[in-house]
C-alpha cells in the first residue's frame, strides 16, 4: 500500500532518528573507553601539580621525576616501554607520599590494560577503590576507569547504578560519570533519559570544554537543547528539533583536576 505523502515524511524521520540513536549507541559501545578513558591525561595533570607544588622537597622532586618518566613511558604505549616503567611504577606505587601511591597505582592499572590484561587492570582498579586510607577522590576515579574497561560487559543499569551519584554532583568526575550514564541509557534505547544528562553536563561550568562541547552535541543529536540560554536543570531542559544528522564525535579528552599530596 501506498504511504501519503506526510506519512512518508513521519517515517523518513522515525528512521532518521532511529539511525542516529543506532550510531551514537554503537559509537559508545565499539569505543567507549578510549573515548571516555585517556586516563593518561588524568595522570599528567594530577602527577604535574604534585611535582610542581612539591618541587622544593628533594623527596617529591624525585618522586615527581619518576612519575614523569613514568607517563612518558606509558604514553608511548609499545610493551617494550611499558616493561621498561614497572620498577617505576612499583616505586611508586609504594611511596609513602598519598598523592604519588595513588600514581603508582593507576600507572600500574594503566599499564596493565596496555599489555592486554584487562582483568588485572580491573582488579588493581577494585583494589584501589576498596583502599579507605587514600581520598575520596581517586576512589571515585577508580571506579570510573574500571567501569570504562567493563562498560561494554556490563548491563547498562549496573553503570547508572554505579556512577549516577557522581553523574548527578558536582565532583571532579561529574562529566565523565555522565558520559557513561548517557552511553548506558541510549544502550537502554531510552533517549529521552539520556538527553537530559547530556545537557547537564554541557551545562556545566567545571566541566573540560572538549567534554561540554561533546556533550551538546550529542544532546542536540537526540533532540534537546543545551545551549548556554535553555533552561539550566535536567527536568527543565525541552526536546528540540530533531536534528538533520548526527554530528561527528570529536576526540576525548579526560577531566583535569588538583589533588594535593598528603
Amino acid at each position: 500500500m501506498a504511504l501519503k505523502p506526510n506519512d512518508g515524511e513521519t517515517f523518513l524521520k522515525e528512521v532518521d532518528e532511529e539511525l542516529r540513536r543506532a550510531q551514537i549507541t554503537n559509537f559508545f559501545t565499539r569505543y567507549g573507553w578510549w573515548i571516555i578513558g585517556g586516563f593518561v591525561l588524568i595522570l599528567a595533570a594530577v602527577g604535574g601539580w604534585i611535582w610542581w607544588s612539591g618541587r622544593q622537597d628533594t623527596a617529591r622532586e624525585a618522586a615527581g621525576e619518576t612519575l614523569i618518566a613514568v607517563m612518558g613511558q606509558l604514553e608511548a604505549g609499545n610493551n617494550q616501554s611499558v616493561a621498561a616503567a614497572q620498577p617505576q611504577i612499583n616505586s611508586l606505587a609504594g611511596n609513602d607520599i598519598e598523592g604519588y601511591r595513588a600514581a603508582g597505582l593507576f600507572s600500574r592499572a594503566t599499564a596493565q590494560a596496555q599489555s592486554g590484561n584487562v582483568q588485572a587492570a580491573i582488579a588493581t582498579l577494585r583494589a584501589i577503590g576498596d583502599d579507605q586510607t587514600l581520598d575520596q577522590l581517586y576512589r571515585d576515579a577508580a571506579l570510573i576507569r574500571r567501569t570504562q574497561l567493563e562498560f561494554d560487559a556490563l548491563q547498562p543499569q549496573e553503570v547508572i547504578r554505579r556512577l549516577t551519584p557522581m553523574a548527578t554532583g558536582n565532583g571532579a568526575w561529574a562529566g565523565s560519570a555522565g558520559e557513561m550514564v548517557g552511553a548506558a541509557h541510549l544502550k537502554m534505547n531510552r533517549p529521552d533519559l539520556a538527553g537530559p544528562v547530556f545537557v547537564r553536563i554541557a551545562q556545566n561550568e567545571r566541566a573540560p570544554a572538549t567534554l561540554r562541547q561533546r556533550a551538546e552535541l550529542l544532546a542536540g543529536s537526540l533532540g534537546f537543547d543545551a545551549s548556554p540560554d535553555a533552561p539550566r536543570s535536567t527536568a527543565a531542559a525541552r526536546p528540540a528539533a530533531p536534528a538533520a544528522a548526527a554530528p561527528a564525535a570529536a576526540p576525548a579528552q579526560a577531566p583535569v583536576t588538583r589533588e594535593k599530596a598528603q
